[in-house]
Formats: C-alpha cells, structure tokens, sequence
C-alpha cells in the first residue's frame, strides 16, 4: 500500500470514511468479504469508484474475489490516520461542547477530547464527564506539554476567530470548528467548518424541490 503522490480529493476522502463504517458494520455481522459493487451500493456510489478510490493508495483485493473485509477496514484506518489515538483538545464547553465531550463514537474512530477549556468563571473547575473544565489561559501550555495536534472550537461566531488564533500560537495542526463563521488559519494549518444550520437547509432544499416537482412547479431560475 502507498499513499504517496498528490492529495485525494476531498470527496474521495469522505467516501473512505464512509466505506470504512460500511466495513466495520460488516466485521460485525461477521461478514469476510465484499465486492467492491456491492460496497458501493452500500455507500451510493458505483463500483468503479470504489475501485477508483482504492486504486490511489495501493493494490487492494482480487479480481473475481473481492476484498477481505478486515484487511481493507485496517488499511483505511492507515490511510485515515485513525489507526492510532489522537488527543483532543476542545474550548467551549456550553451545551454543544458538553455533548462532544460526552459523545463517545469520537473514542470509537480514535479520537479522544482528552481537555477542555472554558472562560467563563462559572464553567471553570466543573466536570464534564470524566474532564475537568480547565482556564483557558492555560491553552497553551497544556497544549505543548501534552503536544495535542487537534482542536475543537465550540464557541460562538464572535469568539471563534480568537480561538482559532490561540490554538494555532499554540501549536495546534488541525481545526474541527462547530461555530457559525468561517475562521482563517495560516499555511500549514487544516482547518474543517462544521455548519448545522447549513447542513439542515440541504436537506430543506432537497425537499422543496421535491414538493415542487410532484405539485409540477417549476424551480426558480438560477
């Protein structure tokens, strides 16, 4: 397996994660192997993608066999970088990064808040879980001693700038940001914007285009 060369797009490193929980369904249920149809059906796309998406990091499977569930679910753990355990360090500890922290599927795909941060006087020293809510002035210093590569920004909109700053002086490589606002991070920096608000209206999309289309409504010109 090889995983040189330019970067996978990011769609098809989202089909990975998704071909990924496909196969530990599969693990589960004690299935063997599958065929890269009948994974991409699973996942919505063809089989060719599949086979496409594979084909970037290496030889996986065997024509007319298909692939060993155990042996292409541990090379996507590879590939992912979730082989192994990634500390966590999150700020923001409101209803929103209460629940994060509380959320164990992040545990489950390797992912551990192993830190929380708040400002607010009345946050600080409290327990969320099995985490104790720590000043954030002591970021990082935390950070460093720990040598944490990833944060969680939980903040509002008008704070998540401030922390995205604090957290990269800190040291820290990748950015899962839940706030409502796109954050800047310098070069060397990944930096992902998770939007529930423009997730949902996707979804509202979707489903008045498809009340228009059994009424015979014709879509607004783009």
């Amino acid at each position: 397996m090889s995983g040189k060369g330019a970067p996978a797009p990011e769609s098809a490193v989202t089909r990975l994660s998704h071909y990924l929980r496909r196969l530990e369904q599969l693990r589960a249920a004690r299935v063997v192997k599958i065929s890269s149809r009948r994974l991409g059906e699973a996942v919505g796309c063809t089989g060719a993608q599949v086979r496409k998406d594979l084909a970037r990091f290496g030889q996986f499977g065997r024509p007319g066999i298909g692939y060993p569930v155990d042996e292409l679910a541990a090379a996507l753990r590879r590939i992912l970088g979730t082989h192994h355990r990634w500390n966590t360090a999150l700020v923001g500890v409101g209803n929103l990064g209460s629940a994060l922290v509380r959320y164990e599927g992040f545990k489950r795909r390797g992912f551990v808040i192993s830190c929380a941060f708040d400002r607010d006087p009345e946050r600080i020293g409290i327990h969320v879980g099995s985490l104790a809510v720590r000043d954030v002035s002591t970021f990082g210093q935390v950070v460093r001693e720990n040598r944490i590569r990833l944060g969680i920004i939980a903040v509002g909109a008008g704070e998540a700038q401030e922390v995205a700053d604090m957290m990269t002086a800190a040291g820290i490589e990748g950015i899962l940001n839940f706030a409502p606002v796109e954050i800047n991070v310098p070069e060397g920096v990944t930096s992902y914007t998770v939007d529930l608000a423009v997730s949902l209206e996707r979804i509202t999309y979707r489903l008045v285009h498809r009340d228009e289309e059994k009424r015979g409504t014709p879509s607004p010109a783009p």
